[in-house]
């Protein structure tokens, strides 16, 4: 198992995929700025709930504060009390990437750890699959408001780190996922019609994906990247095996993402550009 990893914006892995961020606001499309969290009522306590670590860092001379994803939480901070002592079990068990099952209690933000238990059924990620889903990790942690539940972008999560251990192709892979977790919030949009006049994409057509408005027909002066219709209608699909496909959706990901994340780098991109070239 991988020892935890901390991806805060100071200190952190790094890794590149294709991504850099968008919120698209189509019609009829509502968008949810990143990382604002919505009202709610947070529970006393909570046991047995699936999760993985996203990243964890000191606090005081014996803890952490853990960072975890959950399935029916969303992203929660928890002190794990104890944990870098040198015969704590939570030294084992706190590692990224692997399935546990979690508990805790509390009703401020950052909650208190009551049990963390080792699922298992999980491959682990070695080389280059490691810092993709490090990757993963950190779109996640600055993408995602905390108690804001994700059930279905969790399975997808799931997903994806067993496709990644299994060596499935990275760039496909990650491309899926960054599409998944822009719909899952909100800012996804739809690649088939264009924003405003809600004309259908078609294949040989030339387009740009506008962060804030969606799909339109691209212009001279446009800057932002110039997508095929055809790779547009692939992406909604799913469908990445054309290369050209693979080549246009990474450049669009990136511009999106970047967007999103207001500026704010991804650590583990470069490493993956530089490694991998993702």
């Amino acid at each position: 198992m991988q020892p935890a990893t901390d991806i805060s914006t100071d200190k952190s892995a790094s890794v590149d995929t294709g991504a850099d961020v968008l919120p698209l606001a189509t019609p009829g499309v509502t968008r949810r700025p990143a990382r604002i969290a919505r009202p709610v009522v947070r529970d006393h306590r909570i046991a047995g709930q699936p999760g993985f670590v996203l990243h964890s860092y000191p606090y005081k001379e014996t803890s952490l504060i853990v960072d975890v994803f959950t399935r029916d939480h969303g992203r929660v901070a928890l002190i794990a009390k104890g944990a870098k002592r040198p015969h704590s079990k939570l030294r084992g068990v706190l590692q990224t990437f692997q399935p546990l099952s979690l508990g805790w209690s509390g009703k401020s933000e950052v909650r208190t750890l009551t049990g963390a238990e080792w699922v298992g059924g999980m491959l682990p990620l070695e080389k280059a699959a490691l810092l993709c889903g490090f990757y993963l990790n950190e779109l996640l942690f600055k993408l995602l408001a905390r108690d804001d539940p994700h059930p279905a972008l969790f399975d997808h999560y799931v997903a994806t780190l067993n496709q990644l251990a299994h060596q499935e192709p990275a760039p496909i892979v990650l491309r899926k996922f960054e599409r998944a977790l822009l719909k899952e919030t909100g800012v996804g949009g739809d690649l088939t019609v264009c924003a405003g006049s809600r004309a259908a994409v078609v294949a040989n057509g030339t387009y740009v994906v506008e962060p804030e408005q969606g799909v339109r027909l691209a212009t001279p002066s446009d800057t932002a990247p110039r997508i095929t219709g055809k790779t547009l209608l692939d992406m909604e699909q799913e469908n990445y095996v054309d290369q050209t496909t693979q080549t246009q959706s990474k450049f669009l990901m990136r511009f999106l993402l970047a967007h999103h994340l207001g500026g704010t780098p991804l650590n583990t991109r470069q490493i993956l550009i530089d490694l991998t070239q993702l």
